[in-house]
């Protein structure tokens, strides 16, 4: 790896490391603030049971698989 590219790498990690503490530090521009989403605005919450179910299934089916597997597990050197 060559010297430049090693330089960019570090640059680049340094300032995804250092970018929250910045913009944490930096004051608001004329008092203005940082606002949320309304309540319901983004439609993601609501009733998601299903997804619990889905992931249940498939948590159930693949402990059934590890279950039955035959586990002949043989050397194949002789």
């Amino acid at each position: 790896m060559g010297l430049f590219r090693k330089i960019s790498i570090g640059l680049a990690v340094g300032t995804l490391a250092a970018a929250p503490t910045v913009a944490s530090a930096l004051p608001t521009v004329d008092g203005a603030r940082a606002v949320t989403a309304p309540s319901g605005a983004n439609e993601l919450d609501g009733n998601n049971s299903w997804l619990i179910g889905v992931a249940a299934v498939l948590i159930g089916v693949a402990a059934i698989i590890v279950a039955t597997d035959n586990d002949d597990d043989e050397p194949v050197s002789p």
